[in-house]
């Protein structure tokens, strides 16, 4: 027999679950957030070199860092796993910005120019950030435990690549003849000393770089040193 429905005895109807709609962000929205998570990851990393370059990695304290980078020291573990983590990572942006001028060196370049300009460039990366010289000398000071792997690597492939640029020059006559390696080192030491021993330039001259007078003197004076070492007799 057939079942008859009424008012009240309705037939079943499915019920469709509601979907909560997932709201996108926009463009800008994502534009402006990691803007802000690199605002605060370079607010770390600036407080970090400031006290490592003084007290080392383990003469720190990861409380120490977020206090001077004004963040709480969970907010600090959320951008870098541990203090070795950001140690590492302060080094080898440290590494790209020093080694910046170097990569810059091309075989087509006019040779005592292209040195020329690197002495200036070497020397405004000592006045304008100092403690990171610092810090990576110390590094270096301590055998590299840390970096000695982007040594082994990066770095002597970069400098065997400019080893050859300068090679050339010699080669074909446009520099008188040196030791590229050699050359390099004197680069770096001659720039990197007003950085490295700034306490000690200022206590004999009264002078740091930050005066721009006396910037360009030891531009001129390094200029003269090395570039008239380096002229064809």
């Amino acid at each position: 027999m057939a079942e008859h429905l009424s008012p009240a005895n309705p037939p079943a109807m499915a019920i469709t679950p509601k979907v909560k709609a997932v709201r996108v962000p926009s463009a800008a929205t994502l534009a402006r957030r990691e803007q802000q998570l690199e605002s605060k990851r370079a607010a770390i990393s600036e407080a970090a070199i400031g006290l490592f370059s003084q007290f080392g990695l383990h003469g720190v304290r990861v409380e120490q860092i977020a206090a001077r980078a004004e963040v709480s020291k969970t907010n600090l573990l959320y951008y870098f796993a541990s203090k070795e983590d950001l140690y590492l990572y302060v080094l080898k942006q440290l590494l790209g910005i020093w080694l910046a001028p170097l990569r810059a060196l091309r075989v087509e370049m006019e040779p005592l120019h292209a040195i020329s300009e690197y002495l200036r460039l070497k020397l405004e990366l000592s006045r304008d950030h100092p403690a990171a010289s610092r810090l990576f000398c110390l590094e270096i000071i301590q055998g590299a435990p840390l970096l000695r792997g982007e040594l082994e690597h990066e770095l002597r492939d970069l400098v065997q690549d400019k080893r050859a640029v300068i090679q050339h020059w010699v080669d074909a006559g446009q520099l008188a003849p040196i030791d590229p390696y050699h050359l390099i080192f004197s680069l770096w030491a001659t720039t990197q000393h007003y950085a490295d021993f700034r306490v000690q330039v200022e206590s004999i001259t009264g002078r740091t770089l930050d005066d721009p007078v006396f910037f360009e003197e030891v531009l001129t004076n390094l200029q003269a040193l090395l570039l008239n070492g380096l002229r064809l007799r």
